[in-house]
């Protein structure tokens, strides 16, 4: 089955291609012209996977993967999660994202850092049917950023077990573990149902 990513992040394409691999054959948002994104302004990661791809499913009349994801840190009481990508404002820059969160924790000891990603990977298909898939995965904020794969809050994140953030992890390793690959291997069994 052909369905659509609904995302312009190139490195959440990589990631999802990855994970669903032979389930589907997976687009990027790119190969439909002129279908726009609706802004990710709900209260949930439900809410912001369901309207990218209904968005997407309306717009082209193909099936659409969407997710939202977050991070989400103890010490500040959850945030920014669903607000993870504007933390810093509405230019969703990841480095601006990552140097606030820093400023945010700076003086917070390392056992009081707990945070976990999240991940809602929704999937709907022209016939209104749609399938919602969660995913997280526990850890802890370092001291700084380190390494250079991955993308967003990826320098930060330690997930609990390892010393290593996920952008020091091969994307072999992150996608191992990560909360993505939970809530989209998840939907990959809808979609090998369908």
């Amino acid at each position: 089955m052909r369905v659509v990513l609904a995302t312009s992040n190139a490195g959440k394409l990589a990631e999802v291609l990855a994970i669903v691999g032979p389930a589907a054959d997976v687009a990027a948002l790119e190969a439909l012209a002129g279908i726009e994104l609706p802004p990710e302004d709900g209260d949930t990661y439900e809410e912001n996977a369901l309207v990218k791809g209904r968005a997407v499913t309306r717009a082209a009349g193909v099936p659409a993967l969407a997710d939202d994801s977050g991070l989400e840190v103890d010490a500040l009481g959850g945030a920014p999660g669903v607000r993870s990508s504007r933390y810093a404002g509405p230019a969703c820059d990841p480095v601006a994202n990552n140097d606030k969160l820093l400023r945010e924790l700076d003086g917070v000891p390392a056992r009081a850092r707990g945070a976990r990603f999240v991940c809602v990977a929704a999937l709907v298909i022209p016939d209104g049917r749609e399938w919602l898939a969660r995913g997280e995965v526990e850890g802890r904020i370092a001291d700084g950023s380190r390494g250079t794969g991955g993308f967003g809050y990826d320098p930060l994140f330690i997930p609990a077990g390892y010393e290593c953030t996920f952008a020091e992890m091969t994307s072999e390793e992150k996608n191992e573990i990560s909360h993505r690959t939970r809530a989209f291997q998840a939907i990959k069994t809808f979609l090998e149902e369908i």
